[in-house]
């Protein structure tokens, strides 16, 4: 969701090198397999497997909080563990001999199942996607200015597969031409690939395959716990959304009103567990402000600020500043962060020297290790351009792309000409190469906000006859391609520090998209069809299905409709959200590490409290387990976050099936006061 700030998440190479030295001595002599023996059989089918896992995952986050930690650590580490067991499975029956698992084919599994599952956010089935069907429409209103009933398109599982195709492998193609500027020459760190790198190398040693196994164990044993714990509450919660534990009272009937309770989701543990102490603590924050202040203050003025006893989804009411402030803020922290991406971008690109002349004093102080990294890096050079990806192959393909989906496009949403798009397809690689770029930098994906952008535009551009399918749709074009532009190089970073080769990251990253492009709308629909999707009451809200269909609706007709002192107090919030993040860059790490990230505070404005109780929960257990133990906290808490969120995630499976075949939980736990019936 990129809301982890540059400042807690960056890791620097000379950092990574010298914390491996001692594990890699024999590294120099590794033999590196040819980028054909990178790509296995056993090794894709790992990847549709953990793709599908994690995009039932993705979408179940997707369509509840919209909150969607990494799981590129659990990638990586189950990629590990299938194909380790694989491996010693058939080695102890000796039936044939099994080719040696190699740093570079786990990395090859883990580009894959990223590729895969970054559809399920990216392909907008929590939000742009599910924001142009019938339910968005109707909570919205029928009676609302702009939302015309024209500007309906119900999911259906076609149309959207082959939409996916036809925008997703674009942005593969856009950068790849630079892929040496951006990883060699600016050598910029892309701090979550580098990780990953640090994670895989580690696997591939003794020491690290040792502990790769106890996290493995870890895993195993906190997601059999969420899935056996997710199985028991499923008795207890009835027919309808009122009953079990996601609806326990644990803070009091009063502070449940008003959505201030913790409801034992794994799910959310997990992700406080993963999400950084300052991210839990900015929802928690904006649950306070939101659900504990601002809205008990607004509706004490019904009847004057707008019409009482409205419904509680009507945005003439009390629903409208949940959504529009919700908006003002998520927007606020993107338009900022967006301009400081820019700024940052051209700074480093036109001011300061390239990364590669600036070596640090103490490298200079240590001759026998300096020519040691020197080394080192040159294999890695060598290793990174060897197998080249022939510029006129990267051309051809986005041409012919961007031809095919400019073509294809008008058919799916009429309204979208196809001069629009192929206006965003002129423009996107120019944005591709900033979010690639200020990925690299600061770790922090705007794609969301590009695509927000695109949104306005052309939302603007088509007007009232269409503007809001238009503005979805190419939403949604956008974000696909500066999405996977910034996965893609990112990939090669991990690539290069894992000696993998670029020619196998790039043949990945299209076999995980292809996978993706199929299994992302497979397994949403799942959802579809076993649960209630987009109904604000229940535990499947899509909340950014009514937000970014506002959106569009705020590009073709304005501020009129909005209720009264709407626009004021939004304006304000969105102001804040500037004056907040200025605030976190200016001032000194040991003062910005406590405020707020105002991206992270606007979604329980709409979404409500109760996940940030149980966020909350995850960062305390970790705070504490920090403090008794950092060492293990360090090792053991991603495998246990990944744990809680896959059994959790494994549990919706069995559970639509048998919501599709119409078995009810048996029982309705549900509380009221003392003296009801």
């Amino acid at each position: 969701m990129g809301t982890e700030s540059s400042k807690e998440g960056e890791i620097s190479e000379p950092l990574l090198v010298g914390s491996e030295k001692n594990e890699r001595e024999g590294e120099a002599e590794e033999r590196i397999p040819p980028w054909g023996e990178q790509i296995t059989i056993r090794g894709l089918l790992v990847s549709a497997l953990l793709g599908t896992l994690f995009c039932i995952i993705t979408h179940k986050l997707n369509l509840t909080v919209g909150i969607i930690p990494s799981l590129n650590v659990a990638a990586g580490l189950l990629g590990f563990f299938f194909i380790k067991s694989w491996t010693g499975f058939v080695t102890n029956l000796g039936f044939w001999s099994t080719t040696p698992f190699t740093r570079q084919e786990n990395t090859v599994i883990q580009t894959c199942v990223v590729a895969c599952y970054g559809l399920a956010f990216s392909g907008g089935f929590g939000s742009y996607l599910i924001a142009m069907d019938r339910k968005t429409y109707e909570l919205i209103g029928a009676d609302n200015p702009g939302n015309r009933v024209e500007d309906i398109k119900n999911p259906s599982l076609g149309w959207m597969i082959g939409f996916l195709f036809v925008v997703s492998f674009l942005g593969l193609f856009s950068l790849v031409p630079l892929r040496k500027i951006m990883v060699l020459d600016y050598k910029l760190t892309y701090p979550s690939g580098t990780a990953t790198a640090l994670l895989i190398n580690s696997f591939h040693t003794n020491t690290g395959a040792e502990l790769a196994r106890k996290q493995v164990q870890c895993l195993g044993k906190y997601l059999s716990i969420s899935f056996f714990w997710s199985f028991f509450k499923w008795f207890f919660s009835g027919i309808g959304d009122s009953c079990g534990f996601d609806n326990f009272p644990s803070l009091g009937l009063l502070a449940y009103k008003n959505t201030f309770y913790f409801d034992f989701s794994p799910t959310y543990i997990g992700c406080g567990l993963i999400c950084p102490h300052i991210v839990n603590c900015s929802v928690l924050l904006g649950a306070i402000i939101s659900w504990g202040i601002l809205w008990p203050f607004i509706k004490t003025h019904a009847g004057d600020w707008y019409p009482d006893g409205l419904g509680n989804n009507d945005f003439k009411g009390l629903y409208g500043y949940k959504v529009f402030i919700a908006i003002s803020l998520i927007l606020g922290d993107g338009v900022y962060n967006l301009i400081k991406i820019f700024s940052v971008t051209a700074r480093e690109m036109f001011v300061q020297k390239p990364k590669q002349y600036q070596i640090p004093l103490t490298n200079k102080l240590q001759d026998a290790e300096t020519m040691k990294l020197a080394m080192e890096e040159k294999r890695r050079d060598e290793v990174f351009l060897k197998d080249k990806i022939p510029n006129w192959l990267a051309a051809s393909g986005y041409v012919l792309l961007a031809a095919i989906s400019t073509s294809t496009i008008p058919i799916l949403f009429p309204p979208l000409k196809w001069y629009f798009i192929l206006a965003c397809y002129v423009v996107a690689p120019g944005l591709a190469f900033c979010n690639s770029y200020g990925t690299g930098l600061t770790d922090w994906s705007l794609a969301s906000t590009y695509g927000k952008l695109g949104l306005f535009i052309f939302a603007s551009c088509v007007g009232n006859n269409g503007g809001v399918i238009a503005g979805l749709a190419a939403c949604g074009v956008m974000m696909s391609i500066v999405s996977t532009a910034a996965d893609l190089m990112q990939d090669f970073k991990t690539g290069y520090l894992t000696f993998s080769s670029p020619r196998s990251m790039f043949v990945s990253q299209l076999v995980g998209t292809a996978m993706g492009c199929v299994i992302a709308p497979v397994t949403f629909w799942l959802f579809w069809n076993a649960f209630d999707i987009g109904a604000p009451d229940g535990p499947y809200k899509a909340p950014y299905a009514v937000i970014f269909r506002e959106m569009a609706i705020l590009g073709v007709e304005g501020f009129s409709a909005l209720p009264k002192h709407c626009l004021e107090i939004s304006c304000g919030f969105f102001v804040a959200a500037l004056v907040i993040n200025l605030l976190r860059d200016v001032t000194p790490n040991k003062v910005s590490r406590f405020i707020p990230i105002p991206m992270a505070m606007g979604i329980p404005f709409y979404i409500g409290a109760y996940f940030a109780i149980d966020m909350f929960v995850g960062t305390v257990i970790l705070y504490v387990w920090e403090i008794i133990n950092r060492k293990d906290a360090e090792e053991y808490a991603g495998a246990l976050a990944s744990g809680l969120i896959c059994g959790d995630g494994i549990w919706t499976i069995p559970s639509a099936i048998l919501s599709i075949f119409r078995i009810n939980p048996p029982i309705c736990m549900s509380f009221g006061p003392s003296g009801s019936s």
